[in-house]
């Protein structure tokens, strides 16, 4: 129960942090500024994070942990290459939403993450990139998929997802499911999907 109670107030400062960060930039977001938000002290947060740096740096591993976990989810459901890609697609594309503060963060604050925490991230984000550059690799193998440079194809259907972040608005058009099925028939015309839409 108290490993429960500290994970949550660790989840809430992180969260708070994140929607700080995307609203002020990192530069312009104190301790102060996160704990005010939160309605707590400074040392509150400094019991559970050293520093402002360690808050931005966790944002980053949990941006690419929610992107594996993209994979893992579409592998789960088996299925053929193109379930898989569809499934990953339209999972990636609702984190993209569903997480656009941190998705920003991620993008826009690389900067002030310290050398030896970005080599470690990624690397984490090089085994993404290798997984989804397998699933499509399967699908040339099966004959499924038509992708030329399987690695450039990865790459594209991420950078593509990924980018619905500077975009989105919750009042717009297309509302969450409309844009990720439209973001997995897309990624399947990346790789050339046999009967692809």
């Amino acid at each position: 129960m108290r490993e429960e109670l500290r994970s949550f107030k660790r989840e809430r400062i992180l969260e708070e942090a994140g929607r700080l960060f995307y609203e002020r930039g990192y530069h312009g977001t104190s301790l102060d500024a996160i704990a005010e938000r939160l309605g707590v002290t400074k040392p509150f947060i400094y019991y559970h994070y050293h520093n402002k740096t360690e808050l931005l740096t966790e944002i980053y591993s949990r941006v690419v942990d929610y992107s594996l976990d993209c994979l893992r989810l579409a592998r789960q459901a088996g299925g053929s290459p193109v379930d898989m890609m569809s499934s990953f697609a339209r999972h990636f594309a609702r984190l993209t939403i569903q997480q656009q503060a941190v998705v920003a963060v991620f993008f826009q604050e690389v900067s002030n993450i310290p050398t030896d925490h970005l080599n470690a991230i990624n690397r984490l984000k090089k085994q993404f990139d290798d997984q989804l550059a397998d699933l499509i690799r399967e699908g040339n193998a099966q004959g499924v998929f038509r992708a030329d440079d399987p690695r450039l194809a990865a790459l594209a259907i991420t950078g593509m997802i990924s980018w619905v972040y500077t975009w989105y608005r919750s009042h717009g058009r297309l509302g969450t499911e409309e844009i990720c099925e439209h973001m997995a028939n897309f990624a399947l015309r990346i790789v050339q999907a046999a009967g692809g839409k």
